[in-house]
């Protein structure tokens, strides 16, 4: 067993003088023990510096030692190590499946998944997380003791005596499992010929690998320590150290000022920077300001492969396949690079859509049996076909589901594209490594969620090098150090993102994660430190942060306290930050009320809610009649008030039309109910969705066949309903009425009643009616389209069918002399129009509260005055 002679190296010259001071001393104590510095090995932490100290090494001439990780060592001496089933793979997505499965394996753990799903899916990643964690401890002892690790570990393990059992047994599950882990490829490093020396350069703390490697070699070793001193870490400042610390406001605020400082950084020739992913989220948006200004970045911490277009269009393919799955899902999946999207397709998909928007089906299910175009029908049955096996409600092995998914892939010709993209095949690469739990058997929603995991926790990595080296290069703190950076701005310098606690292992605890090597919240503390020093190294310094995130108040991170307070006791004190954006000045340009004028886009044909809307606001009849503005709906929404409404005027329609005669009450309430299952089963509304509309509608079918009961006794009778009526008064000079009755009757003194079924509050009909007669324009446009078809005297009402209470009639008086006085303001209005009159934004209230053209009119941006 050797003796580990340590050696120090002051952390106050520029990282590119650092590696030339480590090559030196290196050589000088090679040369002092007459060792062959060809038969050296030296050992760095990460692999970033690999290039930095070979290039320093070979500047120095000579022979050079041979410059490794411990990781590219062990990789260099044999292949990939072989994982069995059942066996730690350390991918965390795969292994909770593994964890998932020893625990129902016990009695208590499979009533504990069937109990509590949630709660076993959290215990399982936590057996998970702490076995990766004692593997990880335990693969960094030299093989030889790790089996009395594993007996050190089990002994630190003792039952509890009171509380805690179940983290006790969770925690013993985790060991063992971790315990039969493979050996890992380190340990051919303690197998390895012994080298002249080993030199490790040590950078933010000791490496216990490295520390377990040297001590149990036989010749010369040494750790050349380039960290602070543990007990004073700011004390090796260099005199000129004074980061600036910029101050922001907000979230996007802070994100500007980070994309400025690494833009004006580029601009002085000062690179490459440093831009340190602290807070990811941040800096992702730094990012897109960046790429904005062409700025060449390397970004070393990647990005989620589940943002990429590949990993979209497989999720894309799962969403539509569940059984529940809407049309927006379905047109969602056809138009990520399936065979029927692509240029020079036929245009088929695009038929299809526009069916399903014209028509409003929302459910793919409708598709089979809705009137759309016969290109569409055949569209439509295909991708069913395609989806049919991943819609499969048995539980399957994942295996099986993979399986499955790459054959519709394969089917609807995304199989391809994906194979000829980067990040393509790295999704597919990412699925198929599921081989040590391909047997473990899946729900159609639990394979879509382990899919939406693996993507999320893996990172796509370019396989095509920049053919420069980047301006910007953003990567962890931990991999900032050593490095020769010609700025670095580090944003996320708050009480939250730096120098936090963190949280420790939630089985074991902190005093036995000490004792078994595992990592502790002040082991991760003082790591970050020693970064953060690191990086006080770089000649330019810039740290961010934002006073609030959200709601929440943030201070400077305990770090950047700890700095300040350093540099304050040498007389010195944080920079003063220079914003380096440039003002632009703009000049006010008030915003005034416009009124159109279209006389040439007057439409020819005019609905009730059109003659609405140019009595509420002329601009919006402009925008949404004249413009045809409207915007197309969403076909997968949740049911609303509109939905029921919509079906309940079908589902009355249906049982007028078919009722002959009046029959006994329980028999006109069973007829009712079966009709309105009829109109659900053709309109395929969900039935979670719909379940508080039925509810309503079980209560009102006797209500409204009693209130039926009590009209027939009147004498009045159903003569016609959803009646369309197209009319061309002379008044209006040629422009067109048109409208949709829901329901016409005819009564025992002759006159015919129009009724209109509304869901909404009678309250609000009866201040309708009852405040101003002529602000009702509906049933006084019904009244108007009716005496084109009869000269029968007229009545009308809003029939109220929402109420808890029985049925309520809210009738319009004296409608047809408010139906002369409709026809006449309209062909003044029309008149008005056609001469070139301006249509200005006049709605107020609810107008401007529900329209459907908010926002275009500018009235929220309107100047005072």
């Amino acid at each position: 067993m050797a003796t580990i002679e340590r050696l120090r190296l002051e952390n106050d010259a520029h990282a590119a003088d650092r590696w030339a001071a480590i090559a030196a001393r290196v050589h000088d104590w090679v040369r002092v023990r007459d060792l062959a510095l060809r038969d050296a090995i030296v050992l760095l932490p990460f692999a970033q510096l690999l290039p930095l100290a070979r290039a320093a090494f070979a500047k120095l001439g000579g022979w050079q030692p041979r410059i490794e990780t411990t990781r590219s060592l062990a990789a260099a001496l044999g292949p990939p190590v072989t994982i069995e089933a059942g066996q730690l793979s350390f991918d965390p997505v795969v292994d909770e499946l593994q964890a998932a499965r020893l625990l129902r394996s016990q009695p208590w753990g499979a009533a504990w998944s069937r109990s509590d799903a949630r709660g076993f899916a959290q215990a399982a990643a936590a057996v998970t997380r702490t076995a990766q964690a004692l593997a990880d401890a335990a693969h960094a002892v030299a093989p030889g003791t790790r089996e009395a690790y594993w007996t050190e570990a089990r002994a630190a393990m003792p039952p509890p005596a009171g509380p805690g059992r179940v983290e006790w047994q969770l925690a013993r599950i985790a060991l063992e499992w971790a315990s039969a882990a493979p050996a890992p490829a380190s340990d051919r490093l303690f197998n390895l010929a012994a080298p002249a020396a080993w030199i490790a350069i040590q950078a933010g703390g000791v490496d216990a690998l490295t520390e377990a490697l040297l001590t149990a070699t036989a010749g010369p070793c040494t750790v050349l320590d380039t960290d602070p001193p543990a007990d004073a870490p700011y004390a090796d400042l260099a005199s000129t150290c004074a980061p600036a610390l910029a101050l922001c406001d907000d979230f996007e605020h802070e994100a500007q000022c980070t994309a400025a400082q690494v833009l004006e950084h580029v601009r002085q020739g000062q690179t490459p920077v440093a831009l340190i992913a602290q807070d990811r989220v941040l800096v992702r948006r730094v990012r897109a300001l960046l790429e904005r200004h062409r700025v060449t970045l390397s970004d070393e911490t990647g990005w989620k492969l589940s943002t990429t277009r590949a990993a979209a269009q497989v999720m894309t393919l799962l969403a539509a396949a569940r059984p529940e799955a809407g049309t927006d899902a379905l047109l969602d999946w056809l138009k990520s690079g399936t065979r029927w999207s692509r240029p020079g397709a036929d245009t088929t998909l695009a038929t299809l859509e526009s069916d399903c928007r014209r028509q409003q089906i929302g459910r793919i299910a409708a598709l089979a049996h809705a009137e759309i175009h016969p290109s569409s029908t055949r569209l439509a049955e295909r991708a069913v076909e395609i989806l049919a096996p991943l819609a499969d409600v048995a539980r399957l092995a994942l295996g099986q589901w993979l399986a499955a998914m790459i054959a519709a892939l394969d089917e609807c010709g995304a199989l391809l594209l994906l194979e000829a993209d980067d990040a393509g095949r790295q999704v597919l690469a990412q699925l198929r490594r599921c081989g040590p739990v391909s047997d473990v058997a899946l729900s159609a929603d639990a394979f879509r969620d382990w899919v939406d995991r693996t993507l999320e926790q893996a990172s796509f990595v370019p396989s095509v090098a920049l053919a420069a080296p980047a301006d910007v290069v953003i990567t962890p703190l931990a991999r900032a150090m050593l490095r020769p950076f010609a700025a670095l701005v580090l944003p996320g310098a708050d009480d939250r993102h730096l120098g936090a606690a963190g949280s420790g292992d939630a089985l074991v605890g902190e005093a036995i994660a000490a004792a078994l090597g595992l990592p502790t919240m002040a082991a991760r503390r003082d790591a970050e430190l020693r970064a953060f020093v690191h990086a006080l190294a770089v000649p330019q310094v810039t740290l961010t942060r934002r006073r609030v995130d959200g709601n929440e108040p943030l201070a400077d991170s305990p770090l950047v306290e700890r700095l300040a307070l350093a540099l304050a006791a040498r007389g010195s004190a944080l920079s003063a930050w220079r914003d380096p954006r440039i003002e632009q000045p703009i000049e006010p340009t008030p915003i005034r009320m416009s009124a159109p004028s279209s006389p040439d886009l007057l439409p020819t044909s005019l609905s009730a809610s059109a003659f609405e809307a140019l009595r509420a606001c002329p601009y919006q009849f402009h925008a949404l009649r004249m413009l045809h503005l409207s915007e197309d709906e969403e076909l997968e929404r949740e049911v609303e008030k509109r939905d029921y409404g919509q079906w309940l005027h079908a589902v009355l329609y249906d049982f007028h039309r078919t009722r002959e005669a009046p029959q006994a009450a329980e028999i006109e309430v069973a007829r009712l109910l079966q009709i309105a299952q009829a109109r659900r089963d053709a309109s395929s509304l969900a039935d979670a969705e719909f379940l508080p509309f039925a509810a309503s509608f079980a209560s009102f079918a006797p209500r409204y066949i009693a209130w039926l009961h009590e009209r027939d006794a009147l004498g009045a009778r159903w003569r016609a309903g959803e009646l369309r009526i197209v009319a061309v008064p002379p008044e209006l000079g040629g422009a067109e009425m048109q409208g949709v009755i829901d329901r016409i009757d005819d009564r025992a003194d002759g006159s015919v009643d129009l009724i209109d079924y509304k869901t909404g509050s009678v309250e609000k009909l009866q201040d309708k009616i009852n405040g101003a007669r002529l602000e009702d324009t509906q049933l006084a446009f019904y009244a108007a389209l009716m005496r084109t078809q009869t000269r029968a005297p007229l009545t009308a009402s809003y029939l109220a069918v929402d109420r808890t209470r029985g049925i309520k009639a809210v009738s319009h008086p004296n409608v047809e002399d408010s139906a002369a006085v409709l026809i006449a303001g309209l062909a003044r209005d029309l008149e008005r129009l056609r001469g070139g009159t301006g249509m200005p934004a006049l709605g107020e209230g609810e107008t401007c509260d529900y329209c459907a053209a908010r926002g275009i009119c500018r009235k929220d941006h309107w100047s005072e005055g």
